[in-house]
């Protein structure tokens, strides 16, 4: 009951006839009838229309007007009749060489002198026409590595600087490290100094020599001084071990050869002028009357290291050179306004020659124990 009338299915198929013809136009002439060709098809369009809407120019009276499914297809002839009448986009063709025509005119808009074309694979562009040649490589690599020759001494200089100034913190810290824990425990505490040859391990017992300073802690077991200062004696029996050794390389215990003074021209030059009784270096002082070894233990076993030089804190946080000795009632290491330990660098288990530029003075003084750094 539906189905479409007879009429309305001839209106739909001349509608298609003359669309095809409309398309088939359009295809042939779409390059070189632009305006025309737009005209025309509104032609056919508005032909179109009026065949259908007015009996008066061709069209179909309305007693035999199309049905609805004619209508229909009706309009989706329409709809592909204004979509063909949309402006066509240019053609994609290409060149020998691959390359969209489209590309070239981008390139030629922004650069309007220049010939745009593909390079074949025989051809090179301007970044790969020549590159290093062996002769400059061979003379880059030779400024370079004389630059690397004038330059590692100084890094070596900055080095050995840095190294010799944190061995002085080193120490710094193992002092602070006796005298807080003499303080802390009411008791003596000794540090110990050593000097061994630093070209080999640690020997059992040690070899004296030069480039390795050990350090070792020491307290008195019951809280005493545990010596008469008017007779000294070997320690060893009577002390507890405070830590483990502390060992530093490459650096020379030094007794300072200068003359400082408070006009000198730098803080080292200027520090407070130590008699080298009160200093810990190569040539002071003199042997303490109160060693002790490494281990330690009561009985006393086999000593690794024996420490003649120390310095001694009180339980009151004063600190002296080697012990508080009396001999025919007097003084032997006195309580001092400072002590120093001096400290120099080595390049393995050799002295310098001459004295080294970066020397460094730990100096303490007696009554605060309190740690200051020089270096030169």
């Amino acid at each position: 009951m539906f189905a479409p009338r007879i009429t309305g299915w001839v209106s739909a198929q001349g509608q298609r006839a003359l669309l095809r013809f409309a398309h088939r136009r359009l295809v042939r002439r779409s390059l070189g009838e632009g305006g025309s060709l737009i005209t025309r098809l509104g032609g056919i369009t508005a032909r179109l229309v009026d065949h259908q809407s007015s009996p008066q120019r061709g069209g179909l009276p309305p007693m035999f007007a199309p049905s609805i499914s004619g209508w229909v297809s009706a309009q989706g002839q329409r709809a592909r009749l204004r979509f063909a009448l949309r402006p066509a986009a240019a053609p994609r063709l290409r060149d020998e060489g691959g390359c969209l025509l489209k590309q070239r005119e981008r390139a030629s808009a922004f650069f309007p002198t220049s010939d745009v074309r593909r390079l074949s694979s025989t051809e090179r562009g301007p970044e790969g026409v020549r590159g290093f040649t062996l002769l400059e490589l061979l003379i880059v690599v030779g400024i370079i590595g004389l630059l690397l020759g004038l330059i590692a001494p100084a890094f070596t200089y900055i080095k050995g600087g840095t190294d010799v100034t944190s061995d002085a913190y080193t120490i710094k810290g193992v002092l602070d490290t006796a005298r807080t824990y003499a303080k802390a425990n009411n008791t003596y505490t000794w540090v110990g100094f050593f000097e061994e040859d630093v070209s080999q391990s640690s020997t059992n017992p040690a070899t004296a020599g030069t480039g390795r300073i050990v350090m070792s802690i020491v307290a008195s077991k019951d809280g005493t001084i545990i010596y008469d200062p008017l007779a000294p004696q070997d320690l060893t029996t009577r002390l507890i071990q405070v830590g483990k050794l502390t060992k530093i390389d490459n650096v020379h215990l030094w007794t300072h050869t200068d003359a400082p003074s408070a006009t000198g021209s730098t803080p080292f030059d200027s520090r407070q002028n130590v008699p080298p009784a009160y200093c810990i270096g190569d040539a002071s002082p003199t042997n303490s009357t109160t060693p002790f070894q490494y281990p330690v233990g009561n009985p006393a076993p086999a000593a690794q290291y024996t420490f003649v030089k120390a310095v001694q804190f009180s339980p009151r946080g004063e600190a002296r050179i080697n012990n508080s000795t009396i001999s025919n009632g007097t003084e032997i290491f006195p309580l001092q306004t400072a002590a120093e330990i001096g400290l120099e660098p080595t390049h393995g288990a050799t002295v310098p020659a001459s004295i080294p530029a970066n020397l460094v003075a730990i100096q303490f003084t007696g009554v605060g124990g309190n740690v200051r750094i020089y270096r030169r």
